[in-house]
């Protein structure tokens, strides 16, 4: 597996940001789905990782957006058919290791109440529950988490 800074606007990366949005709109009502659109993703400030397997193909995806003090993730995908292959903590492991480099004091998110493996991940990964942060307000549907670096 190959983990690199990639534009999100390249039809692999698009459909993978496709079938996480079908993914997220199964699971929750709009209002309580937080999506960031891969024009924003571009923008200059924020790292886009491409996690792509050994043919090239993209398997997942992940964004770290820097904020004051804290990095927030965001758009975490992996492709069905690489789940429980490590390219998720791989990912995570990225993005802290660039959170880092970049000076942030923590990493923060927001994940949905109705994805485990997600929760199990981040708490695996050294992450707590947090309050909202950011422009997000309480929503029951909601998790934040916070991880101190």
């Amino acid at each position: 597996m190959h983990l690199q800074q990639e534009s999100p606007r390249q039809h692999d990366v698009l459909e993978l940001i496709r079938q996480l949005d079908e993914y997220q709109a199964a699971l929750y009502p709009a209002e309580s789905n937080h999506l960031m659109d891969p024009a924003e993703l571009e923008r200059q400030q924020v790292y886009f990782i491409v996690a792509r397997d050994d043919k090239h193909a993209a398997v997942g995806c992940a964004a770290l957006v820097p904020h004051e003090d804290y990095g927030e993730i965001r758009r975490m995908f992996v492709a069905t058919s690489q789940r429980g292959k490590g390219v998720a903590q791989a990912l995570l492991a990225r993005l802290e290791e660039e959170a880092r480099a970049a000076g942030l004091s923590a990493l923060k998110l927001e994940t949905g109440v109705s994805q485990p493996e997600a929760i199990g991940l981040y708490r695996r990964a050294g992450f707590d529950p947090c309050p909202p942060f950011g422009d997000y307000r309480p929503d029951p549907l909601s998790l934040f988490m916070s991880k101190a670096l």
